[in-house]
């Protein structure tokens, strides 16, 4: 019986071992066959948590503890601009204009802004006070606005991307008027900033393919940087002005969705801040003339898997300064000049929404440099809140200003926490 046992085990364990190889390859035949199909990202179904009243205590790498006083009552916020007496004008949106003033958020919208279609992530977008706004009181946004639905343009449907500007009475805007309209319908981002040379930068987003290559199109407002005069114009010196077949408003090309402006400090260039698909996000130096790639190379993937590109550069077209594989969702840009927080002095923060399509995983993000503007570090603040990060600018105060994109959206400062010192 011993003898038998022992020479029937092997014979069972080759048995087992081919069954299972068998049953491994016919596995294998079928996954090839009937690979997982890919699916889009998924929409946001799982909210972010309400934020506590306040104040927030949290700890960071290099400055350590920092406190966030949050102002609440605001619905999904999308950029701020601080008025000389101390108010914050926020916009919303769904169409509405906010102001905190003491750190309490007047319940009455600011009248005298213009109707606006919201849908998907357009409706009123960015806000910009002008540079002699301590003398002409003009206060600069952009907007969807209401497009002509029997017209059929647009690849998304929503309202045309409008710069518009009002005066700031102290209460209310008036005298709101159209300054520029791209005549692009869809729910694409459109931010604005003022740069040194007093000119006004205005983003204009696209999405992916096919519409996506309307941002190699010269003759084509979609997936540009444009420079424009204060009243909207176009200023003589654009690099693409009396050129056959270019719009002349174009200072950059090749953009994908832009959420972000800011003025780099020592230079006054113009970094820009835009949202790859699933990977692939960027910040460009942006630079007259210059074209940055989209959707032509990338370093990122559609949602589906496949790459945008195999090779991520291509001669005649700018490379990003940093990029994002997986994408944050990149959204407002701000470098840090302030002397409140010296350890994070020429810092960029970017606000980040979604990290690698993940639901609550929005946060903000620090980036330091060295002599050369070249990369060093990268730190991922404010994640334990679980909030998509809108925008972030920093005050005429020295502290740092955080919007969340929430329906139940809130303004939080960022200042260091006294148990710090």
């Amino acid at each position: 019986m011993k003898r038998r046992y022992w020479i029937g085990l092997p014979v069972l364990i080759a048995v087992l071992v081919l069954g299972g190889v068998r049953g491994r390859a016919q596995q294998s035949a079928g996954q090839r066959a009937a690979p997982r199909t890919p699916t889009a990202p998924p929409p946001i179904i799982w909210p972010s948590p309400p934020l506590p009243d306040g104040p927030i205590v949290l700890d960071t790498a290099i400055q350590h503890q920092i406190r966030l006083i949050v102002t609440k009552g605001l619905n999904q916020p999308w950029s701020m601009a601080f008025l000389p007496d101390g108010g914050i004008l926020i916009t919303e949106r769904a169409g509405r204009l906010r102001i905190v003033r003491d750190g309490m958020l007047d319940p009455n919208p600011v009248a005298g802004l213009p109707r606006v279609e919201a849908r998907g992530i357009g409706g009123l977008m960015d806000l910009a006070l002008d540079p002699r706004f301590s003398e002409n009181r003009l206060v600069y946004f952009t907007y969807d606005k209401p497009a002509d639905t029997n017209s059929g343009a647009g690849e998304a449907g929503g309202g045309i991307i409008t710069l518009a500007r009002g005066r700031w009475d102290g209460a209310r805007l008036a005298d709101v008027r159209d300054i520029f309209s791209t005549a692009i319908q869809g729910a694409l981002a459109s931010r604005i900033i003022f740069g040194r040379d007093g000119m006004l930068y205005m983003t204009v987003g696209i999405g992916d393919p096919p519409g996506a290559a309307r941002a190699q199109d010269p003759n084509d407002l979609a997936g540009k940087v444009l420079r424009l005069r204060a009243d909207g114009s176009v200023p003589p010196d654009n690099p693409f002005v009396g050129r056959s077949g270019y719009r002349p408003e174009i200072y950059t090309m090749g953009h994908r969705n832009a959420l972000g402006l800011a003025v780099q400090p020592d230079t006054g260039a113009i970094w820009e801040a835009e949202n790859g698909p699933n990977g692939g996000d960027e910040i460009n130096i942006l630079q007259p003339g210059k074209n940055y790639g989209w959707p032509v190379v990338s370093y990122g993937r559609f949602y589906l898997g496949p790459r945008v590109s195999e090779i991520p550069w291509r001669e005649g077209m700018e490379p990003p300064v940093v990029f994002w594989v997986p994408a944050i969702a990149v959204s407002g840009m701000t470098f840090y000049t302030g002397d409140k927080f010296p350890n994070w002095k020429n810092n960029v923060f970017v606000g980040g929404m979604r990290q690698g399509e993940v639901p609550r995983s929005g946060h903000l993000e620090r980036i330091d440099f060295n002599a050369k503007w070249e990369e060093l570090h990268r730190e991922s603040m404010l994640r334990e809140l679980q909030q998509r990060i809108r925008d972030v600018r920093q005050g005429p105060d020295g502290f740092l200003y955080v919007l969340t994109a929430e329906n139940e959206g809130a303004l939080m400062r960022i200042e260091p926490s006294p148990a710090a010192h």
